[in-house]
C-alpha cells in the first residue's frame, strides 16, 4: 500500500475523569488536503487574512530545504498530496520536496527541540505533509495552554519506520470534535518532518467517496487527561 492510500482511521477515546474531548478523526487521502480550508506551503511569509498568528521554531529546529545525512529529509509528493500547495495555487509536482519544509530536530539532542503553530482562534481542523514517518513522532494539540489529544507515527501507519520515498510520506488530515489553538511537534530522535500544512475553524473530513475505511478503535491517540502544556 502506497502513502497515500484512501485510508480513515477512527480513534476510541480514552475516557479519564476531567477529560471532555470526543474522539478525533485521522484520515489520508489521495487528495491531500480538502477544499475550503486554508493553506501554506511554508515558502515565504505566513498567509495574511487567516487565524494562523505564529510559528515557533526552538533551538535544533528549522526551516530548511533539501536533506541532512542522519539528521533530516524532504517529504516525498505523490498521489496528488501537493495540490493546491504550489505558487499561486498551484499544484506541486510529484517527487521529493524541493520546498521548503519544518523539521523538529530531536529532544534527546536537545530537550527543547520542538516546532509550535499557533492560532488566534480556536480550529477544529489540521492537516499536514508528514514525510518519513516514524513512531517517536509526536504532535499535541492545546486550547488556552491544556492538551486537547495527541497522536504519533503509528496512529497514521503501522508501518512508522522513517521511509524517506513514496511509501513513508503520508498527508494527514486531523478533525477535532473539540477546538484548539496551539499544535506542538516533537521527536526524541532525528526527526519529525512536515510541509504543506492545512487549517480551518470547522472540520474538514473529505468527501465520503474518497475513503475506504481501514480501521476503528485506535484507543493509543492519547485522548486522556487533559494537561498544561510542558
Amino acid at each position: 500500500m502506497t502513502s497515500f492510500a484512501k485510508i480513515a482511521l477512527a480513534a476510541a477515546l480514552v475516557a479519564t475523569v476531567g477529560a471532555a474531548s470526543a474522539a478525533p478523526t485521522v484520515f489520508s487521502s489521495v487528495g491531500g488536503a480538502p477544499t475550503g480550508v486554508n493553506k501554506w506551503n511554508l515558502d515565504g511569509d505566513m498567509p495574511q487574512g487567516t487565524d494562523l498568528s505564529s510559528v515557533v521554531v526552538t533551538p535544533n529546529a528549522a526551516f530548511v530545504t533539501g536533506g541532512a545525512n542522519g539528521i533530516y529529509a524532504a517529504p516525498f509528493l505523490s498521489g496528488d498530496n501537493g495540490v493546491g500547495f504550489g505558487a499561486g495555487g498551484t499544484d506541486q509536482a510529484d517527487g521529493a520536496d524541493t520546498t521548503r519544509y519544518l523539521t523538529t530536530g530531536s529532544t534527546n539532542a536537545n530537550s527543547n527541540a520542538k516546532i509550535t503553530i499557533n492560532f488566534s482562534a480556536d480550529q477544529f481542523y489540521f492537516g499536514l505533509l508528514w514525510g518519513s514517518v516514524d513512531a517517536f513522532n509526536t504532535m499535541e494539540f492545546f486550547n488556552n495552554g491544556l492538551s486537547v489529544g495527541s497522536l504519533n507515527g503509528t496512529n497514521v501507519t503501522p508501518a512508522a519506520t522513517g521511509n524517506q520515498g513514496q511509501a513513508g510520506t503520508y498527508y494527514v488530515n486531523i478533525d477535532l470534535a473539540e477546538g484548539f489553538d496551539s499544535v506542538v511537534f516533537k521527536s526524541t530522535n532525528y526527526a519529525f518532518e512536515f510541509d504543506n500544512i492545512a487549517w480551518s475553524a470547522n472540520r474538514a473530513v473529505p468527501e465520503p467517496g474518497s475513503l475506504a475505511l481501514l480501521g476503528l478503535g485506535l484507543a493509543g491517540l492519547g485522548f486522556a487527561r487533559r494537561r498544561r502544556a510542558a
